[in-house]
């Protein structure tokens, strides 16, 4: 298994539909290794998802950037998808590795007792947040650098996600995640690959 991107750009339907939707996803997918692709319809049929995913696959695949697939390890498997991302409500990690082996298993958490709860179950990952208010899910409270930093100390990746920006990336990053994940900071950015080239760079820098 590869080593796990620093920074995820995770999609949403309307993301995904967008005339512009395969020229940004190629724009971020120009990073290579140092990023994932998330590919998340939730409004979607598994028929949309998957043509999402493949489409995503095919143009991260020149610069070798990694793709996971949100909620389904069966489609992952199907496109080729270097991971799965779960919610607490999908499968159990366990569950998910027997039908993606040798793929990169995360759970989204927004609590300690979640966290704990996801390594268990054998997450390789966490996405965690959200740390700072966002205005993806409006009116939920931040719940901070505090509270990132407890979860960094469970023992597995934290990657960091909600209101994160290139201006906070340091921070986070010293609260101890291993890296970032946004949506609306990295497809709606003017420039897709700039924003992302200096969001990731507060990691690779020192890789």
């Amino acid at each position: 298994m590869r080593p796990l991107p620093r920074l995820f750009a995770v999609t949403t339907d309307v993301i995904c539909r967008a005339a512009d939707f395969g020229v940004r996803a190629a724009a971020l997918a120009s990073l290579g290794p140092a990023i994932g692709l998330v590919v998340r319809a939730p409004g979607g049929t598994t028929a949309q998802l998957a043509a999402f995913a493949a489409r995503v696959s095919a143009l991260a695949q020149p610069p070798e950037a990694a793709v996971v697939v949100h909620g389904r390890p069966d489609l992952a498997r199907a496109v080729h998808a270097q991971g799965v991302q779960l919610r607490r409500t999908d499968l159990a990690p366990a569950d998910a590795r027997r039908a993606l082996p040798g793929g990169w298993i995360g759970v989204s958490v927004h609590s300690r007792e979640a966290a704990e709860s996801a390594i268990a179950e054998g997450a390789d990952y966490l996405i965690a947040g959200n740390v700072y208010e966002t205005a993806t899910h409006p009116g939920r409270p931040a719940r901070g650098l505090p509270w990132l930093r407890d979860l960094c100390s469970l023992g597995v990746p934290v990657v960091a996600i909600g209101g994160v920006t290139p201006e906070r990336a340091a921070e986070v990053r010293r609260a101890g995640a291993w890296g970032a994940a946004a949506i609306t900071a990295l497809w709606d950015a003017p420039d897709p690959a700039a924003t992302a080239a200096a969001l990731v760079g507060h990691w690779t820098a020192e890789d």
